[in-house]
């Protein structure tokens, strides 16, 4: 197949390139560093020049956080709406987004609605679609997976109220895959919870963590909730990691039923272990 990429060069496009490029599907990957500015292709006309020959197309495009130059709206939302009607005119029917986990009914951050308008958008047209969502996604080369593991680090865990938000971390691995089945399905018009088996309370994942840093259990510090979002808004200029929001959504934790994932890829997600901090597809691949 000819897949149409977007985001192409992100954590989990790097990773979908490189498995789609060893399984023999030809891809045209579209990223910032192929010069596309995807918060001005906000009509379907921007798009319908890059779907001629494409035969399936996967939108990875994602922020965590705002910047001057990046915002929600446009490259969540306008920008994948826009691609997802220009599907829908050429015939493109097979169209895979990366969406997340919380991006339902219950979300509240700016990130999960910009999200899910885009999935709504999607799933509202006659397509084969799949909306795609992925928990906490961990292995090399991942942003805030790599600001996890430094903050394991540290001689002081610092969490946030009693540290048991449950999160279901989900290596990147997986995600790859699930992708890569959803090219070939049968099961169409389809939204996965993409996540792991095992349950983690926040503490317990950072002490997994320092385990695949070789390190010792370490004490834990519990931040009020209050005190740790006054310190987000003080340091959110550093890093768009470090926004509000995104501690509230750390806050009611990534978690969901991983029934219909195991069903859909006829295995159950790996299990996490300290080597898969520090793999990603490719090391995946090799190994097996």
């Amino acid at each position: 197949m000819n897949i149409l990429l977007i985001g192409a060069t992100g954590f989990i496009g790097r990773n979908i390139a490189s498995a789609l490029a060893a399984t023999g599907h030809q891809v045209t990957p579209m990223s910032r560093q192929n010069g596309i500015d995807f918060s001005t292709m906000t009509s379907p006309a921007h798009w319908l020049p890059h779907l001629k020959g494409i035969d399936a197309v996967i939108n990875c495009v994602g922020i965590i956080g705002e910047t001057a130059t990046q915002r929600f709206e446009p490259l969540h939302t306008l920008a994948p709406s826009a691609l997802f009607r220009a599907c829908h005119e050429t015939g493109v029917r097979r169209v895979l987004q990366i969406s997340a986990l919380g991006a339902d009914e219950t979300a509240f951050s700016a990130y999960h609605l910009s999200k899910r308008a885009a999935d709504n958008i999607l799933r509202s047209l006659d397509l084969d679609w799949f909306v795609l969502r992925p928990s906490l996604i961990y292995g090399k080369g991942g942003k805030s997976a790599d600001l996890f593991m430094r903050l394991a680090r540290l001689p002081l865990l610092t969490v946030i109220g009693d540290g048991s938000q449950k999160l279901q971390p989900v290596h990147i691995s997986d995600v790859v895959a699930t992708v890569l089945q959803c090219l070939t399905s049968r099961e169409v018009k389809r939204t996965l919870d993409i996540l792991g088996t095992e349950t983690f309370t926040f503490t317990e994942w950072l002490q997994w963590m320092r385990r695949a840093q070789g390190l010792q259990p370490a004490p834990v510090m519990r931040i009020p909730f209050w005190l740790a979002m006054l310190t987000a808004r003080l340091a959110s200029p550093l890093s768009p990691m470090l926004r509000p929001e995104n501690l509230r959504m750390l806050q009611i934790g990534y978690w969901a039923d991983v029934k219909p994932l195991v069903d859909f890829l006829g295995r159950k997600p790996l299990p996490v272990e300290p080597h898969l901090f520090f793999s990603n597809v490719d090391t995946i691949r090799r190994a097996s």
